[in-house]
């Protein structure tokens, strides 16, 4: 067997990407975690010198399909802001030879949002009508796509510091998007909350919302990163995509836990425990956060998708 694994660039992975049913690989990953068929460890960060940035890897083993990986992407400090790559490489478990070396930047995109999905359709309540997205990139997009069959959305309002006014090319990926003015227009009476920044810092003050609603973040791997108030939590349910591994990176976890007496084992469940059924869903008396960090498991999921589809 050649050692030389498929090389699939980013315009490739978006057209395979297509040909796959990207939640579905990701509700059967997170069922194979809880019923221990795959191994998650926690990401790896390795700092860069004299502050130029970093880069973190991402790991994972997928028992039942025979493969293994690791998504290795860098955070690099430039004048002209900072550079964010990720690539993954697939491994056999059976022959220890590499299978594909895939550029993830679309991985990532797709995994991120149709995570943030899955826990939307788990923890949502099913009358759910009003959907507030803040961010418009590339990833704030594609929550859109994953997240907009979920539930009978009256209203999907969108914030992002960066539009102004209407845009069209926006308003187009569904009839019910509107551009918000302001970002407390676009949170006024939401049931759901996508979280789809790039910021460092809080974006959104849960305390100032008029009714119980679910939260949603993904931030980035910006050095504790976070976009909700780190002491917010306290007051929150607060559920996470792997409670092994993501109170140990996500931001605001870190310092809640550091500066603001928030205990991780008040974690109340995880994706594993959500689509196997082992918690149930969460009363709306409080808010409900759920964070994702992003896990190896996932982009090596899509990756071995990847490769089957070739």
């Amino acid at each position: 067997m050649s050692s030389t694994p498929r090389v699939i660039n980013h315009a490739q992975a978006r057209e395979l990407l297509a040909q796959v049913d990207v939640l579905q690989i990701l509700r059967a990953l997170f069922r194979d975690l809880a019923a221990g068929h795959a191994v998650q460890p926690a990401q790896q960060l390795v700092e860069f010198p004299h502050g130029g940035g970093d880069f973190i890897n991402y790991l994972g083993v997928l028992a039942q399909d025979g493969v293994y990986g690791v998504k290795t992407s860098p955070y690099i400090v430039r004048e002209q802001g900072p550079l964010v790559t990720a690539w993954t490489l697939l491994m056999s478990m059976q022959t220890g030879q590499p299978l594909l070396l895939c550029d993830a930047a679309e991985l990532t995109t797709a995994r991120t949002a149709a995570t943030t999905a899955l826990a939307v359709d788990a923890l949502a309540p099913p009358q759910a009508k009003r959907l507030a997205i803040i961010g418009s990139g590339k990833v704030a997009q594609a929550h859109l796509h994953y997240v907009k069959d979920l539930r009978d959305w009256q209203s999907i309002n969108l914030f992002s510091p960066s539009l102004a006014g209407k845009n069209p090319q926006l308003e187009s990926l569904d009839p019910r998007l509107k551009i918000a003015s302001t970002c407390d227009a676009a949170l006024e009476e939401a049931d759901v909350i996508l979280l789809c920044t790039s910021s460092a810092g809080p974006v959104i003050d849960p305390a100032r919302l008029g009714k119980p609603a679910l939260i949603t973040s993904i931030s980035t791997n910006a050095p504790r990163a976070h976009e909700v108030p780190p002491q917010s939590l306290n007051d929150m349910q607060v559920f996470c995509d792997y409670r092994r591994t993501t109170p140990g990176s996500a931001g605001e976890m870190l310092i809640a836990a550091e500066q603001h007496g928030w205990d991780i084992a008040s974690v109340v469940g995880d994706l594993p425990e959500l689509l196997s059924e082992q918690v149930p869903r969460p009363s709306y008396d409080r808010h409900v956060f759920f964070r994702s960090i992003g896990l190896g498991l996932e982009d090596i999921a899509l990756a071995n998708a990847l490769w089957r589809q070739l």
